[in-house]
């Protein structure tokens, strides 16, 4: 065997293996970004999508993308599994690569594209519903594009550059994301009455940022390993130092871009922003200067904040920012092709783009691909999105995705041991109309009781669910109760929690995750405090809750040494 075939080999092995362990980066980016009732969903979905997209492209995807020179798609030895002469594919794409180091090569490309998807739709869509569409995404939608630009299609024909996957992986996945998302709507609890977006926090930004660590070490044989050759070292240096030179801008305008518009330097933009500069340059990092990748690398950074903060507003509620990253970012980064491409920047470059004398005419065939890409990739995953919807469905119950979609849709949690963080949102205030109040049962305590010589200081203790924390906290302060102790515990009374299991094995402890919240009241009469949690905690279902009402005996303020009610003041 030549040397240059060991070589060739070799690297493209080694390029296809850090593209693979990529898969990890996603799963821990997607699940840091996420709260923790959802993380084995999310884990789980990232093992799935790679082993359902290789079946899928191994199946015929390969075929449709690289089966002959027909414009729109392969026509030619579709199926390659099981087949014994695959010599029709010597030549495809390079010579000096064995058929499966090839197929093996892109086959973690078109992973890529279908984990792309599994963050914009995360925390709220049925685990069922995601695998059927990665497996339809990766069998034809992706192999089709794929042809049009790297399989001899007509896009490829018209001269339309994406070294490595701008608009092929990137905008593809990003397109396919957005259609989901609009189908899925928002996770409840996003937005308020008003329509403003609430924050809805990831629970684990130190996972993320391992996630972001792992991608960005995985785009150096994303990009660089798309020559598919290590004969000529200084291409694949320098795809390497435009891949890099772009990361690092972008982490630090958007770090000042977030710094700018939200106050602070949010750490999730600087994850966002550097993953925008990876993405920015991938399609454009062998044809263009590693100055310019510098300038590409710094739009990219304020670019992605700015579209986080759209898509929020205009209700595309995508936990991730997949939309903002691989779609906002995989078209700008192949409109800067057609902007910055330089003849001769490698060897690979033979064509320049608008700023370097090259006119409008790359930049027009850039456009084209987009638009054609764009509509083609929406149109067909929104329809194939909506044919879920109306068939299998797509969302998961209001129920189950409040309790996470760990315990309803896989039944264990990622964090069996700790408990769960309370999450401050109000998850039934847009129901609140609907809620029968008028058919609650009156209690009433009897006031005479709330002022016996005995104690005239009382602690109520109330436990309820962990959404309507927010409404009891409001209720309370509009009743003049200024001070609260909450406490996150697990119980169980007539509403039993849910079985947990555990390798197929259930878990002894069944709990589910109540708030406490103590209050100790003096001027406040006891009635009326029971009266208003009642109001907000009531919905005529099993889990609304327990109020007990206790005697104390003294209350002592530390600072000041007050006894008593007069310890209280201030402090209800």
């Amino acid at each position: 065997m030549e040397m240059t075939m060991i070589i060739d080999t070799f690297w493209v092995l080694v390029a296809a293996v850090l593209v693979f362990f990529m898969n990890l980066g996603f799963a821990s980016l997607e699940a840091g970004m996420a709260r923790s009732k959802n993380t084995v969903n999310i884990l789980s979905k990232n093992f799935i999508v790679f082993a359902v997209s290789s079946l899928g492209f191994m199946l015929l995807g390969w075929g449709l993308m690289f089966g002959g020179d027909n414009g729109f798609i392969g026509t030619d030895h579709l199926f390659i599994l099981g087949s014994s002469d695959v010599s029709f594919y010597n030549d495809t794409l390079t010579s000096n690569v064995p058929f499966w180091g090839k197929f093996f090569f892109q086959l973690v490309f078109c992973g890529t594209a279908a984990t792309i998807v599994s963050g914009a739709v995360a925390e709220r869509i049925k685990y069922v519903s995601f695998i059927l569409f990665s497996f339809v995404l990766t069998l034809i939608i992706y192999p089709i594009v794929g042809h049009w630009v790297w399989g001899g299609g007509w896009l490829s024909d018209l001269g339309f550059l994406d070294f490595a996957g701008d608009t092929v992986v990137h905008s593809l996945g990003g397109w396919a994301a957005l259609a989901g998302a609009l189908i899925l709507g928002p996770r409840i609890g996003k937005y308020g009455k008003d329509g403003k977006p609430k924050a809805i926090p990831g629970h684990n930004m130190s996972l993320a940022v391992i996630g972001l660590f792992v991608l960005w070490l995985g785009w150096f044989g994303f990009n660089p390993g798309s020559t598919m050759s290590f004969q000529n070292p200084s291409d694949v240096m320098h795809i390497l130092m435009t891949t890099n030179t772009s990361a690092i801008m972008a982490v630090l305008t958007s770090t000042i871009t977030s710094w700018i518009f939200i106050g602070k330097p949010d750490l999730g933009m600087t994850i966002n922003g550097c993953l925008a500069g990876l993405v920015a340059i991938t399609g454009g990092c062998a044809y263009i200067s590693v100055v310019d990748s510098l300038i590409i690398g710094a739009m990219a950074g304020v670019l992605v904040v700015v579209l986080v903060l759209f898509f929020d507003r205009i209700h595309v509620d995508d936990p991730v920012g997949a939309t903002s990253v691989h779609l906002g970012c995989g078209v700008f980064g192949t409109i800067c092709v057609g902007l910055f491409a330089q003849e001769g920047a490698t060897t690979l470059s033979a064509v320049n783009g608008l700023f370097y004398g090259g006119g409008w005419g790359l930049l027009g065939i850039q456009l084209v691909g987009i638009l054609s890409v764009g509509a083609f990739v929406f149109v067909s995953t929104y329809i194939f999105w909506w044919i879920l919807k109306k068939t299998v469905g797509i969302r998961v119950s209001r129920e189950e995705e409040i309790a996470g979609l760990d315990i309803g849709e896989h039944g264990n949690f990622a964090y069996p041991d700790f408990v769960q963080a309370v999450e401050n949102i109000d998850y039934d205030l847009e129901e609140k109309q609907s809620e029968k109040l008028d058919d609650m049962p009156v209690l009433e305590t009897n006031p005479v009781q709330d002022r016996t010589q005995s104690s005239l200081i009382k602690k109520v203790e109330i436990i309820c669910k962990e959404s309507r924390l927010e409404a009891l906290k409001s209720a309370m302060a509009s009743i003049g109760i200024t001070g609260m102790t909450v406490s996150h515990v697990l119980g169980y009374g007539v509403q039993k929690g849910k079985l947990e299991y555990y390798r197929g094995a259930p878990v002894e402890a069944n709990l589910l995750p109540k708030v406490q919240v103590d209050i100790v009241v003096g001027s406040v009469p006891v009635s009326t405090v029971v009266a208003a949690a009642k109001k907000v905690l009531y919905t005529g279902h099993i889990g609304d809750g327990k109020i007990f009402i206790y005697d104390v005996e003294n209350a002592i303020k530390v600072r000041t040494g007050e006894e008593g009610q007069d310890a209280l003041q201030g402090e209800e």
